[in-house]
């Protein structure tokens, strides 16, 4: 059984991630829970628990440029299949936090809150998390004006308050309020 759930969905900049996990029968894990609930240090630590045990994992990256040209919605149902893609093992069923994957060939349950009642789905959520924050460190040091360091590219007072002053750059997504920051910027 392979738990799977995204980072990144309200994100206003930066790729969306997905991570796939099957945990080992034979090995508790502690501390396992919702990425959200964690500090950083945290879920850092849990994600390194997470690869040194014999879980097997994959991760789904959609950059920025595929979300805008294909919508959210289908960029998160191929961030899943790739995750699922780029494990070692092909999955007999599928565990999914919120909504069901789409067109998916494998037995598949979809939990509301998965991450919160369903260890998988919570590792998942972690090695998604510490993925995509890395990530976003990086871009941080391309686009420093932005404090994606902090803000992971959320929609946070800093951050809307950059965007005023200096605009969208190509890490932005087009949604609504980059849309019209972007439409600013230009006139």
């Amino acid at each position: 059984m392979v738990g799977i759930d995204e980072v990144g969905r309200g994100a206003w900049a930066g790729p969306l991630v997905a991570g796939a996990v099957r945990l080992p029968l034979n090995k508790k894990l502690y501390k396992i829970r919702d990425s959200k609930l964690l500090f950083t240090s945290e879920r850092e630590k849990i994600a390194r628990k997470i690869a040194k045990s014999r879980a097997i994992f994959g991760l789904g990256i959609i950059e920025v440029e595929e979300i805008n040209r294909i919508g959210l919605a289908k960029a998160l149902n191929l961030a899943y299949r790739r995750a699922l893609a780029n494990l070692k093992i092909k999955p007999d069923f599928v565990l999914i936090d919120g909504a069901r994957v789409k067109n998916l060939d494998l037995p598949q349950k979809a939990i509301i809150k998965g991450d919160m009642y369903c260890a998988s789905i919570a590792a998942a959520s972690i090695m998604a998390k510490v993925a995509r924050d890395r990530l976003m460190r990086q871009l941080a040091r391309k686009y420093q004006q932005y404090g994606f360091e902090k803000n992971k590219g959320y929609g946070t007072k800093q951050h809307q308050r950059a965007l005023a002053k200096y605009g969208a750059c190509e890490i932005h997504r087009e949604y609504r309020p980059i849309k019209e920051l972007k439409l600013k910027t230009k006139k």
